[in-house]
């Protein structure tokens, strides 16, 4: 299985704050690997210098070059557009035609249930459309490495599920990686085969999610062992 991402001891430092120290994460293709740990622990900084949206302060950042990644943000900003116009737009500007893009946008916003809202203003879409119109968006780019920060955190319970349900049918529709971040460990628990422990910008535990989840962390992973049992208990 080839390897997809690499980090190699990076750091990202932000004035006097390391947001970052000596990160080494390896992902292969078709893995999905969640990112847990408080807020502040480095978890978005993380998903960013993956994207190519951070530089890093030291260490090195290396994705495959078979790679194609999208990504969705926690609260994603919606364009001054209409929905479907939201979705074409980002295949125009990679170099889509614009009538094939049209036509890859209808099929994206199909699969999220919002072809009857094509043409209203994405702006005034509700939180949990808003969330699948982003997801349909990075659908419509085929993208095979999928980045996702707190998806589901600032939806309701009928909206979380709704884009739980989504990624679901996305994985299991393909082989595409996932690293996304979340608070929610049941979530975790479904959507991932791989956990990482963040904390104070350092990884702290690395493992199958049965083994984060199911086996004894008190001698071999303390910092983590604590973090579930304040959140789980």
């Amino acid at each position: 299985m080839s390897v997809a991402l690499s980090l190699r001891d990076v750091s990202v430092q932000f004035g006097s704050h390391l947001a970052l120290q000596g990160v080494n994460l390896h992902m292969h293709a078709g893995e999905r690997v969640a990112l847990v740990g408080a807020n502040g622990s480095g978890k978005s900084t993380l998903l960013r210098v993956a994207h190519g949206l951070l530089n890093v302060s030291a260490g090195r950042v290396d994705v495959a070059s078979e790679v194609n990644q999208a990504m969705v943000f926690q609260r994603p900003h919606m364009l001054r557009t209409s929905v479907l116009r939201f979705v074409v737009w980002g295949l125009w500007l990679q170099g889509t035609s614009w009538r094939e893009a049209h036509e890859r946008a209808m099929q994206a916003l199909q699969r999220v249930g919002l072809q009857d809202l094509a043409d209203r203003s994405a702006r005034t879409l509700s939180g949990g459309q808003q969330q699948r119109l982003a997801l349909a968006r990075a659908w419509a780019l085929q993208p095979n490495f999928v980045l996702l920060d707190e998806p589901t955190s600032s939806l309701d319970p009928y909206a979380k599920r709704e884009v739980e349900r989504l990624l679901a049918e996305w994985v299991a529709a393909s082989n595409v990686s996932l690293l996304f971040s979340s608070h929610n460990l049941g979530q975790v628990k479904r959507l991932a085969t791989r956990v990482i422990y963040l904390e104070g910008g350092r990884v702290l535990a690395d493992l199958p999610v049965d083994a984060f989840f199911n086996q004894p962390l008190g001698h071999s992973h303390p910092e983590a062992h604590l973090f579930l049992k304040g959140e789980l208990g």
